[in-house]
């Protein structure tokens, strides 16, 4: 799958703000027919970060919702700053 096509968007809701600088994780929307692969994949190349854990789920509304969890050398606070969340 492309990399451009793999994320959506930032979920912005509060408990997914508030697991920024809680837990150095990143909730975002993706693709259905995205993988925990591609996602980190796509995070990887399009933050320059590395990333330790996907976890995908799927909502009420069926979309697909990847909590990605930001390795500790590394911040969720200034990707989310980069891309105006915070």
């Amino acid at each position: 799958m492309e990399i451009a096509k793999v994320i959506l968007y930032p979920s912005l809701a509060e408990k997914s703000v508030a697991m920024i600088d809680k837990n150095n994780k990143m909730v975002f929307f993706v693709d259905t027919r995205a993988t925990r692969k591609d996602v980190k994949e796509a995070i990887e190349v399009m933050f320059k970060v590395k990333v330790d854990k996907v976890n995908i789920l799927k909502d009420a509304k069926n979309r697909k919702k990847a909590f990605v969890k930001i390795n500790k050398q590394f911040k969720a606070e200034d990707i989310a700053t980069a891309m105006g969340i915070v």
